[in-house]
């Protein structure tokens, strides 16, 4: 079953609300302080919700001057001491940067899980 719809470049994760009876969006990867989300009580209300939902972002973003774009390529985590410095030894051993040797380490795993790497 595929929970997510997607629409210039924007992916969105799709639920069910019994209380409502409404299928509820919320466009991923936008960070912490955006919040996309829309609604609609069928699945042609509700994609039509979204796409409404990203063309508004987009137009408002394009006036304001400060796109906010989906997954803008940084992610931010927060390891314990002793395995942030595992994981710049390995990649100082390897010759990389810590963030090329994280790449290759989920390209690794998600290759693992069978899924596509974004391109």
């Amino acid at each position: 079953m595929n929970n997510f719809l997607q629409y210039k470049g924007f992916k969105a994760k799709i639920e069910y609300s019994t209380d409502d009876d409404a299928f509820i969006g919320r466009v991923m990867g936008l960070g912490p302080k955006h919040l996309m989300s829309f609604c609609g009580t069928s699945l042609k209300e509700l994609k039509a919700a979204f796409k409404e939902s990203v063309d508004l972002h987009l137009e408002l973003s394009k006036r304001e001057g400060n796109r906010v774009k989906p997954y803008s390529g940084h992610i931010l985590f927060r390891f314990d001491s002793d395995l942030h410095a595992k994981i710049a030894e390995e990649a100082d051993k390897l010759g990389k940067s810590v963030n090329q040797f994280g790449e290759e380490v989920f390209t690794s795993a998600l290759k693992r899980r069978r899924i596509p790497r974004a391109k």
